[in-house]
């Protein structure tokens, strides 16, 4: 079934996202024909490899499926496979530094909390038309953020960061729209955007955060929306300096109309101050969440940001799943009240091993990045041949595909489940893979 519909993008990401575009906003219904990849080619002026890589990517999110000579099409029932479903299967007796797990041993037990919230629960039930929002969670949630110079706004409470990320960027964008989103950066919010039927515009990234300059070329090719990670970066332990802060807020200022999302990924587990950009545009939100600090099967964030943000997210919400379960807000706040994490000796912990491996592989010649958090990026120049000798010596790494664009290619080592007396050995090991050293990397 041929369809006018007209595919756009000059790279791979963006012909993506045009077709997913077409396929949310129902111009590319179930059946459509896809039009041959050397004739997109010469209609968008692109490298042919550019449309397959596109077609590609499409086909493994279960967008599209091709069948040999018949050509490309819409799926009867498109859906998303999110990069992280692609990881690799790891081998008995390999040593697995390629999850973003945190480490169990620094989490807080629940016992005591869940507990607490459920006598709570029994002496005050939560019914329908109560406050989404615990009252308690909110004002912890709010002194934390005026202890950070986090604009002032009411709080909400979402399912985890990716669920608030979701609900700030329906709540002011459409299909089509184009958002600026961290290259390498998180898998979540890269296959997120497109997802939403929106475009994805990579910037490029160095351990101070995202570049100056990439986001002005992204805000000046119409990006709508603005994607940071404050700190502990996904997946090269980036966190924005204050003097990066101060050049993004003074971009951002000539372009008050941008929607900005703060991810401050790293609270609760690095020692880095926070420098918000918030507060410079008039739509922003910043969000925290529980997972890396107190355990992923939370699955609570709390976000702050301006009036209509907010209360666009908490109506939408209502309409949805009503709230996020008070039991788990009640169990967060007994986890915040009784220190049951101790925010200082989990930052070091972390921070320890993350040095000690960065260092450890400067030594060996092989550049490595890892700032904030529970990651180390390695840019290299052959992210398969490198995957597969570490995985031979007995090490599972992450190749760096699942979290990039544009950018070179590179491998994540996660450092939770690493011990300080494994870094020489897993640092030998990473130098022997890379052999001649590294290439490309974060354009940077």
């Amino acid at each position: 079934m041929l369809v006018e519909y007209r595919i756009t993008g000059r790279g791979t990401a963006d012909i993506a996202a045009s077709v997913e575009a077409g396929v949310a906003s129902g111009a590319l219904p179930p059946g459509s024909l896809l039009p041959p990849m050397r004739e997109l080619a010469a209609e968008l002026g692109v490298n042919p490899n550019t449309v397959a890589a596109a077609y590609r990517t499409l086909r493994e999110r279960g967008v599209i499926e091709t069948d040999g000579r018949r050509g490309s099409r819409v799926r009867p029932r498109p859906s998303t496979t999110p990069r992280d479903a692609r990881r690799m299967v790891v081998p008995a007796g390999v040593r697995d530094i390629a999850e973003g797990n945190p480490d169990v041993a620094l989490l807080p037990s629940l016992d005591g909390a869940l507990a607490a919230a459920a006598l709570r629960y029994a002496q005050a039930p939560t019914l329908y038309g109560a406050d989404p929002v615990a009252p308690d969670l909110a004002r912890l949630a709010r002194a934390d953020f005026d202890a950070d110079a986090v604009p002032a706004g009411p709080v909400a409470v979402t399912s985890g960061a990716l669920d608030a990320i979701e609900r700030v960027l329906v709540a002011h964008l459409r299909p089509g729209d184009a958002v600026a989103v961290e290259d390498p950066g998180w898998g979540g919010s890269l296959d997120l955007v497109p997802a939403l039927g929106l475009r994805v515009l990579p910037v490029a990234v160095d351990d101070d955060g995202p570049r100056a300059d990439a986001v002005a070329r992204a805000l000046a090719a119409g990006a709508r929306a603005l994607v940071v990670t404050s700190r502990a970066q996904n997946p090269t332990g980036a966190a924005v300096s204050a003097e990066r802060a101060g050049e993004l807020r003074e971009l951002l200022a000539r372009h008050p109309g941008v929607l900005l999302i703060e991810d401050d990924h790293g609270h609760g587990i690095v020692d880095l101050p926070l420098h918000p950009l918030s507060g410079v545009t008039g739509h922003w939100a910043l969000i925290r969440s529980t997972a890396k600090a107190y355990g992923p099967d939370l699955r609570l964030a709390v976000l702050t940001g301006d009036a209509v943000t907010l209360d666009r997210v908490r109506g939408r919400q209502r309409l949805g799943p009503g709230w996020v379960s008070r039991l788990l807000q009640h169990a967060v706040v007994e986890l915040w009240t009784s220190n049951a994490v101790d925010r200082a000796a989990v930052a070091r912990a972390y921070g320890e091993r993350r040095n000690a491996l960065v260092e450890a592989l400067r030594e060996r010649g092989v550049g490595a990045h890892g700032r904030s958090g529970l990651n180390v990026w390695v840019p290299v120049a052959d992210e398969t041949v490198v995957v597969t000798r570490l995985l031979a010596a007995g090490w599972a790494v992450a190749a760096g595909a699942i979290f990039r664009v544009e950018a070179g290619p590179g491998v994540r080592l996660t450092v939770s489940q690493l011990g300080v007396s494994e870094v020489p050995g897993l640092a030998d090991a990473v130098a022997a893979a890379v052999r001649t050293g590294v290439a490309g990397g974060r354009n940077d």
